[in-house]
């Protein structure tokens, strides 16, 4: 999933302030030819008909699908064994794992131990066109017990598979309940609705201004104002300076995408991308990054560093002035997908 479907690579920043990033390739873009508005009742193909994104047997059967390829992969650390069953950020994300491991695992995952889910959930919009997604809600046999993993699958075109784009885990707690129409199905909310406190469409390009800038547009909590203030400190590291820039993710499988909650408000998933630049005094050095940092590391690790980062985020969008009108971020899962050394 490392092109577009017209085998262009994604357009690079026009600034990037200081950063030196002119051989760096930004994260990739899938699907372009599709509308950025894929999270809401858009018309594709003149095909009008609000129908369910896929059945409850086709759901289940997608997560089966993903599970098996995602835990061959895991063990061979070769990408091309799940390469057809991912999509968007978590492509990004899992195949810079597989990279890493394989360039210092070549015979395979010393560690693979098979990924299991359970009890799982499945809320599936009915919408009209392409392209159509839903989202599974399981427990796994791996990270917190009890807690929930949360994967959108996605696909463009009756002929195409299924593909999870993104994940998230999430305490059972913090899942909430999702608006049905009477066949039970879930109810998409467009990316240019205007009734959220933050239009689905607009929330990587606000996220990334919150982390440059603060404001009061996210609520405090682990992926907002402690982030901030963790990076603040970084940036301040006596000899190693950092710096940081955040964009937004917006287009083809990366296009946001939510559900409508049952008191109105959404659940929406969204991707954003980061370089973080460290530079190191004159006189000293780049502390040794770990091994897979250097396996996706190109150039040689002088006086700085540049890492890039795919993050996907899941947050609690509510109606504009309920809640004090602030969004919650639940949940970000974010992975190394690239770095420079100079």
């Amino acid at each position: 999933m490392s092109r577009d479907r017209t085998g262009r690579s994604p357009r690079r920043p026009r600034s990037l302030s200081r950063f030196a990033l002119s051989r760096f390739a930004l994260a990739t873009v899938t699907m372009t030819v599709l509308s950025s508005a894929a999270s809401g009742c858009v018309v594709v193909h003149g095909e009008r008909e609000v129908v369910p994104a896929a059945t409850r047997a086709e759901a289940a059967r997608a997560l089966r699908d993903f599970t098996a390829a995602y835990n061959k992969a895991d063990a061979t650390y070769d990408r091309s064994d799940d390469a057809d069953r991912v999509a968007g950020p978590l492509a990004d994300i899992d195949g810079a794992r597989l990279k890493a491991g394989r360039k210092n695992n070549p015979a395979g995952n010393p560690a693979h131990s098979a990924l299991e889910f359970g009890g799982a959930e499945f809320s599936i919009p009915a919408k009209a066109g392409w392209p159509r997604w839903f989202v599974a809600n399981a427990t796994a046999n791996k990270g917190v017990p009890g807690s929930r993993w949360l994967l959108v699958f996605t696909r463009g075109s009756a002929g195409e598979l299924w593909q999870a784009s993104y994940l998230t885990v999430l305490g059972a707690g913090d899942v909430p309940k999702f608006a049905k129409d009477e066949g039970g199905w879930a109810q998409p909310v467009t990316a240019d609705d205007a009734a959220l406190a933050i239009e689905p469409g607009k929330l990587g390009q606000s996220y990334a201004a919150y982390l440059k800038a603060g404001g009061d547009t996210f609520a405090a909590g682990v992926h907002t104002s402690q982030w901030r203030a963790q990076r603040e400190k970084f940036a301040s590291k006596p000899g190693l300076a950092r710096q940081y820039i955040d964009q937004p993710l917006i287009s083809g499988d990366y296009a946001p995408v939510g559900l409508r909650t049952a008191d109105g408000g959404a659940l929406v998933f969204f991707a954003t991308h980061r370089y973080e630049k460290e530079t190191a005094a004159a006189g000293t050095g780049i502390p040794s990054p770990s091994a897979d940092v250097q396996a996706l590391t190109t150039g040689e690790i002088k006086q700085s560093l540049t890492l890039e980062f795919v993050s996907n985020q899941v947050v609690l969008d509510p109606l504009k002035g309920s809640g004090g009108g602030q969004v919650s971020v639940l949940g970000r899962i974010e992975g190394l997908t690239g770095a420079e050394g100079e």
